[in-house]
């Protein structure tokens, strides 16, 4: 399985960010390929089932998820249904008095900002993902002739990173209501991504 795991502080409320982090529907506004994501099942909890569409390069596909548990407001599992070996998991972890070395700066022009690293406790947000490319269904895409699975393979294993990199930085702005600069984590076990 190759792993790949964002996380970043974000200033906000940890049920706040738990409750927006469950809106699944809402990755398609942070995400550069997710076109959309359509409710199947469920409001939400264990069992919600989703169907997301992807669009890169001449390809359209849609994959099939299934929220496979949560505990509020720390975590909140899937996995996805069809196709392919995924799963993955949204933690957020609720900073403790002194956890955060984070001081709040001026802005350029010499006033106090409002700045949401103001408070001294941000949480920690991360997206966590295991998949298997070796388990990938060849006919889960309508492909153009002369172009082979192994090479869409090829080419888009690598735009996962990325992917998961915009959809945590946006969320955390929506979040915080800000444009500062999001500082991630990545951890990334494969020599793929």
């Amino acid at each position: 399985m190759d792993e790949l795991v964002v996380s970043t502080e974000v200033y906000a409320d940890p049920e706040d960010v738990y409750a927006f982090l469950l809106d699944f529907p809402r990755y398609a506004d942070y995400s550069e390929y997710l076109r959309e994501v359509r409710t199947l099942e469920g409001e939400g909890g264990p069992g919600t089932r989703y169907a997301l569409t992807f669009a890169w390069w001449k390809i359209t596909y849609t994959a099939h998820s299934r929220v496979t548990g949560v505990d509020p407001p720390g975590r909140i599992d899937w996995e996805v249904t069809k196709d392919i070996d995924a799963s993955g998991c949204w933690r957020v972890t609720p900073a403790t008095a002194g956890d955060s070395d984070s001081t709040a700066d001026d802005s350029d022009d010499g006033t106090d900002a409002a700045d949401p690293t103001d408070d001294p406790n941000p949480c920690e947000v991360a997206l966590e993902v295991e998949f298997d490319p070796g388990s990938a269904s060849s006919d889960a895409l309508d492909l153009p002739t002369l172009v082979s699975f192994d090479w869409v393979l090829k080419k888009a294993i690598p735009l996962i990173r990325g992917e998961a990199e915009r959809v945590v930085e946006r969320a955390v702005r929506d979040l915080e209501d800000s444009t500062r600069d999001v500082d991630l984590d990545v951890y990334v076990d494969s020599a793929r991504i």
